[in-house]
């Protein structure tokens, strides 16, 4: 539902990922159909679809450049104040306040920035966008439980929170979730709340 958080749990190789990477169509499925807003997604045009929604990686991944730089690769119009309204939801305000702000440097592949910063940007640049749907692909694996907590905490209380699925290794990082779905080699083998 709208709104929602879904956790998705599994071992290495049981397909969380897969299971992530049907919804903005990196790939069709062989079976079954994957819907948004009642609509299967083949029925989207792929950028009309992929507009929709934020995904942040597995890997982090930053761009030579500027904070603001990197931001605005997920909304290339937002404002400033949109800016630092995504690195307080993404918790990374404090520190890039610390530095130089939007203008702190960015060198290639972020290496300036310990690898939860580097996590904690992309979640940024991801929520820039507003999206309706936000994918944490194992996006939070470098950060402290606090941070982490506290992190999805801000996604939930946003103004217009998006439907977040969330692909950890951590059950900590999904026990809150309105629905958890435990994937072993490419099934679902449990689905339901953490209780």
């Amino acid at each position: 539902e709208a709104g929602q958080t879904i956790g998705i749990i599994g071992g290495t190789g049981a397909g969380k990922t897969t299971l992530v990477n049907l919804i903005p169509r990196f790939y069709d499925c062989s079976e079954g159909t994957v819907s948004v807003d009642g609509t299967d997604v083949t029925k989207f045009d792929a950028e009309e679809l992929r507009n929709r929604i934020g995904i942040v990686p597995q890997k982090a991944m930053l761009f030579h450049g500027t904070v603001r730089s990197n931001l605005l690769w997920g909304n290339k119009n937002a404002s400033d104040e949109e800016l630092y309204e995504a690195l307080k939801t993404a918790q990374a305000e404090d520190f890039i306040r610390e530095k130089q702000g939007l203008d702190t440097k960015v060198e290639q592949g972020g290496k300036n920035f310990s690898g939860g910063q580097r996590q904690r940007l992309t979640i940024a640049r991801a929520m820039v966008r507003k999206p309706e749907i936000l994918i944490l692909d194992d996006s939070s694996s470098a950060l402290d439980y606090l941070t982490d907590a506290n992190l999805r905490r801000a996604i939930r209380s946003a103004e217009n929170p998006p439907t977040t699925f969330i692909v950890s290794q951590r059950t900590a990082s999904v026990r809150n979730a309105d629905k958890i779905i435990v994937l072993d080699d490419g099934k679902a083998v449990g689905m339901g709340d953490h209780e």
